[in-house]
């Protein structure tokens, strides 16, 4: 198990916060909520979104050019707002830097233990592949259930802003479907991009399934090294094209964001 679930004493004046586009600004909104002073650069990697149908030597080489560009920004640690990245790259990549690196999946397995017995995953295709959530889940309960389905038509659809279309409510029925056949009493985002679909889920979900934001939980488990006490200076980057990036941005953080692209390092191949 890694530590992101036990954080110590430390405090960080700024934090790097990353995704592969808009989804993460659902994590970014939570550290907002708890700590609303706090800084925070967060970069999408729009150029090479979306991730879920990546391989795990691409999404780890990823993860290490945003570590390597985050090492030049004076962030003090940095939370992957992708669960994608979470499942695949931090166990491999994070002991490569000694800037602190965290992720979703063990402090969201940890809520959903706590409350649920049949929990129901929906994710990346690459996320649901890898089984992170059920073995993760398993450490904190050996009598829950988990079911995890792979959803790759959710992305696309909520960058283009089509989350209450009638080809998405199609697709998220289907995905839905074997979910609510085992009778989940749980289910968890497993991407952050998810959350905006809640709209549509109050729509398809039974009212007695709860539902679980994993920026919720990873937030929780970072409380103690955050801080309040600074000038707010969110800073926005991209590594494709900043105008469309804050125009899906805007309808989610009820501003538009100023946002500059940038050229990750290329690291090369080992």
């Amino acid at each position: 198990m890694d530590d992101e679930c036990s954080l110590s004493y430390l405090e960080a004046m700024v934090l790097g916060v990353f995704d592969s586009g808009v989804g993460g600004l659902t994590v970014l909104r939570e550290v907002q909520k708890r700590h609303p002073e706090q800084a925070v650069i967060y970069f999408a990697d729009t150029a090479r979104l979306p991730y879920g149908s990546r391989s795990r030597l691409e999404i780890c080489q990823f993860v290490r050019e945003i570590m390597q560009w985050y090492s030049r920004q004076n962030v003090d640690r940095v939370l992957m707002a992708c669960n994608t990245s979470s499942a695949l790259a931090l166990e491999t990549v994070a002991p490569e830097f000694a800037l602190p690196l965290h992720g979703l999946i063990q402090s969201a397995a940890r809520s959903a233990a706590q409350v649920g017995q049949r929990i129901g995953v929906i994710a990346t295709e690459a996320t649901a592949k890898s089984r992170a959530y059920t073995r993760a889940i398993a450490e904190w309960s050996a009598t829950a259930q988990v079911w995890e389905v792979g959803c790759p038509a959710f992305v696309p659809l909520i960058e283009s802003g089509r989350i209450l279309d009638l080809e998405t409510r199609r697709v998220a029925s289907a995905y839905l479907q074997p979910l609510l056949h085992n009778r989940i009493d749980t289910l968890i985002y497993g991407c952050t991009h998810y959350p905006h679909l809640d709209p549509l889920m109050d729509l398809l979900l039974p009212q007695t399934v709860r539902r679980l934001n994993p920026a919720i939980a990873a937030v929780e488990a970072l409380a103690p090294l955050l801080m309040n006490d600074l000038e707010s200076r969110n800073q926005f980057f991209v590594s494709g094209d900043p105008v469309a990036f804050a125009q899906s941005a805007a309808a989610l953080l009820g501003y538009v964001p100023q946002v500059q692209q940038v050229h990750l390092p290329q690291l090369v191949l080992a």
